[in-house]
């Protein structure tokens, strides 16, 4: 009857422990979501920085024509005169989804604007990666870390700076595929389901379509899997985990026109094969073993690994003869560059100019999962107590993310749910230590008998309860009355010894964790205030550091708050004072804004496909006037449009981007070159910089009339007066400067006008002329 009581009443504990969870994943999906609402609240309801406006005009274009129209939708709006596949260039995931949930809103008459879905997307995202991360660390080490690690990333600052109301990127969406594939990974290793394994593929393909850094998944379980291999932990369950994934996966990330055949065909996706074919092996010689025996077995184990190896050597031979014919040896760009940081400065810098791929500094681990970085090395040790599959995987990710957030500081936002995860663990792990002690301790401060300690007491009760119970079964075994009842008795003897031992074992070992009262009193006091430190600067970075949108900005003084929208000004601008055909030149940082925002052609925008065409732009940029003007009319440009901080203190602004445009044009044409814009190898604008560059384009274009602003030219963001102030346009002209002078547009001035007596000149000296028209080939590299 007490054996029913005790049954009844941890089933209703279990039951309503899952009641009591399932509230807590409620509030922490309205966490996540309420927590990204400040750029809203604070602000206004407008899609950030300058990736998300092309996905916001993609958006926009799938919701008015539909889905076959979006694949095979061409983009003559961007990388004049080339255009752009849109349909065979992008990752569809995030259009597809904020489509979807734009339509199904619209069916059920909720009629909220295109613009709208795509604000509030990244929020609703993070409250489903929330929630996954709970499933994720649940099956690795129980309820308690779970929750605990899903209210970490509901807050984490890093999460919160991709997925803020208005950050319509493809990580907005990728990371909840990112967590979810890593979840259903585990869960099928933990079951050995071939239903969860085909999940498992469903959610790699959503995350192919999501974004590029699907390659680390398919990198990240391979590794995981040779782990565990290589460490004896083969069982049927991890071969039902990866073999569906590989197969299936491949099969359905090939379908995705961005990837199509690079699922097969790169070199981020070979780990993954070869892997494949040692689980094979691996596989082979199990079942071998099961139905041979050992001396059959190691005859058999003799031929299976020599085609093994045979079979491994071929596969090799052919992945090197596919990618031996490749300069980067099959791998892109940015592969290359995490796997050597130094690559991209070498041979791409269109890749190392961009400010997300530079490595962090260790204030920005701070800042971005702020005391999670010191909880994460307790989190390690936890899942070494005991080591499972389950553990090892999350180990293993979290020192891979490690690695590569160091090299590029964009991958901050892959560390953050392992830096959770890890972090759950630790608080849940220390709390359950904690706690136990306090409950072991308690009825010594209540009963007033001799103090004894609390867990020999537990100790010694548990080791009776066991003693009845093998009491109680061998009675059992007593009543069925077998004929081998004498060897039954004989073997229960020795099971109870070992029982006995096994219980009295693991009650030394809670001894162990077992801290004084005060001890532990005080360390919950000290987690608590380290929880409510995490909450507040989570709130802070939310409310200020990652919520204002780069295409509005503020300013705070001593006079109040004063509001920057002279990005939005510029392009208003363009859009009602220029013709439609019009072509606007810039550097690509600004060619999506300008495409969405303006409705004009541009000539490079942010997808940088084409190195030679961005070149091209930043050749014309450091070019002298004449130079520039003759580039940009052969390519059919109307208008030039350069951002400048110089008045304001803006620092992202084009003069402090320009050696980038040196660097990237000289790449492509030799005649540019860095040394010749540095004095003494520093880059300086003042009456110290070198002739080149106070006579290129740029120059003119951000300084011309600055002198105007106060009399002396006084840059705010370089901290210094400027070189030349004085100067006159010859072939462009200023039609538009913003209010607070951080855009300004000029026009290219119509070529001159022949002269008849020139041109009778020119023809009776054909030598001169041509010796000009060699001079003019040599000085523009465009023609």
């Amino acid at each position: 009857m007490a054996e029913m009581e005790n049954a009844k009443g941890s089933t209703l504990r279990y039951a309503c422990g899952n009641v009591l969870s399932f509230f807590i994943l409620i509030l922490i999906g309205v966490l996540a979501f309420s927590i990204r609402l400040f750029s809203v609240i604070k602000y206004e309801s407008v899609i950030h920085e300058f990736d998300p406006y092309f996905n916001y005009r993609v958006t926009q274009f799938l919701t008015k024509n539909g889905i076959y129209d979006f694949w095979n939708w061409f983009d003559d709006r961007t990388w004049y005169p080339l255009g752009r596949v849109i349909g065979g260039t992008v990752y569809p995931g995030l259009t597809l989804t904020a489509g979807s949930l734009w339509w199904l809103l619209n069916s059920l008459n909720i009629p909220l604007s295109v613009e709208t879905v795509c604000v509030f997307t990244a929020p609703i995202f993070s409250a489903y990666a929330a929630w996954a991360t709970y499933l994720l660390t649940k099956e690795v080490k129980g309820t308690g870390a779970g929750l605990t690690a899903a209210v970490l990333l509901a807050m984490v600052p890093s999460y919160i700076s991709r997925s803020v109301a208005g950050s319509y990127d493809n990580e907005a969406v990728a990371i909840f595929a990112l967590i979810f594939t890593f979840y259903l990974y585990i869960k099928t290793l933990n079951t050995g389901s071939l239903f969860y394994a085909t999940l498992n593929a469903l959610a790699y393909f959503y995350m192919v379509c999501s974004w590029g850094g699907y390659t680390f998944i398919i990198n990240l379980i391979p590794m995981h899997v040779l782990l565990c291999i290589v460490t004896g932990r083969y069982s049927s369950r991890l071969y039902i985990a990866y073999a569906p994934l590989v197969v299936l996966g491949t099969l359905l990330a090939a379908l995705v026109p961005v990837v199509g055949f690079n699922a097969v065909m790169t070199s981020e996706h070979f780990a993954s094969f070869l892997v494949f074919i040692i689980l094979h092996v691996v596989a082979l010689v199990y079942y071998i073993k099961g139905i041979l025996s050992p001396k059959m077995f190691k005859v058999a184990v003799t031929l299976v690994v020599s085609v093994g190896v045979v079979v491994c050597c071929a596969m090799m031979a052919v992945l090197v003869a596919l990618v031996a014919s490749s300069p980067t040896k099959g791998w892109s760009g940015r592969s290359l560059s995490l796997l050597d940081p130094t690559y991209a400065s070498k041979y791409i810098p269109i890749i190392a100019s961009v400010s997300e791929h530079q490595p962090p500094t260790w204030p920005s681990y701070f800042m971005d999962i702020n005391v999670l970085a010191f909880l994460v090395p307790a989190g390690i040790i936890s899942c070494f107590l005991p080591l499972s599959d389950a553990s090892s995987f999350v180990v293993l990710y979290i020192v891979t993310s490690v690695y590569f957030s160091g090299v590029m500081v964009r991958l901050m936002l892959v560390l953050a749910p392992a830096a959770c995860i890890m972090s759950g663990i630790a608080l849940s792990e220390a709390f359950s230590v904690f706690t136990r002690s306090i409950k072991f301790q308690m009825p010594k401060l209540l009963d007033d008998s001799d103090p004894v300690p609390g867990d020999i007491t537990s100790a010694n009760s548990v080791v009776q309860s066991n003693q009845a119970k093998v009491e109680k079964h061998s009675a059992a075994d007593k009543s069925e009355g077998t004929l081998k009842e004498r060897p039954q008795k004989k073997s229960k003897k020795k099971e109870k010894e070992p029982l006995e031992k096994a219980s009295i074992k693991s009650q030394i070992e809670k001894k162990l964790l077992v801290l004084p009262l005060e001890s532990s009193v005080l360390a919950i006091l000290l987690l608590v205030l380290l929880g409510a430190f995490y909450v507040v600067h989570c709130v802070w970075a939310a409310a200020e550091a990652y919520s204002a949108p780069s295409i509005v900005l503020t300013s705070h003084n001593h006079d109040g708050l004063h509001v920057f929208d002279d990005f939005r000004e510029a392009y208003a601008w363009l859009s009602h004072n220029t013709e439609v055909d019009d072509k606007v030149a810039s550097w690509w940082d600004y060619g999506y804004q300008t495409t969405a925002m303006a409705n004009r052609t541009v000539i490079v925008d942010n997808n940088t496909w084409n190195n030679t065409h961005i070149a091209t732009v930043g050749t014309a940029m450091s070019s002298p006037e004449k130079a520039a003007w003759e580039i940009f009319n052969s390519l059919d440009v109307k208008y030039v449009l350069v951002v400048f901080g110089g008045l304001v203190g803006y620092p992202s602004d084009d003069i402090n981007k320009f050696l980038w445009m040196v660097r990237i044009g000289g790449g492509v044409f030799p005649h540019i070159k860095e040394p010749d814009y540095l004095r003494d190898g520093q880059y300086r604008i003042d009456s110290e910089a070198t002739p080149t560059m106070l006579n290129c384009l740029m120059y003119k274009l951000s300084y011309y009339r600055f002198v105007e602003t106060d009399g002396k030219g006084f840059d705010r963001v370089r901290r210094t007066e400027i070189g030349k102030k004085y100067f006159k346009l010859s072939h462009f002209e200023e039609v538009f400067t913003t209010h607070h002078w951080m855009v300004r547009i000029y026009k290219l001035k119509p070529p001159k006008n022949r002269i008849r007596g020139k041109t009778k000149k020119s023809k009776s000296s054909p030598k001169t002329s041509a010796s000009k028209k060699d001079d003019r080939v040599k000085k523009n590299p465009w023609h």
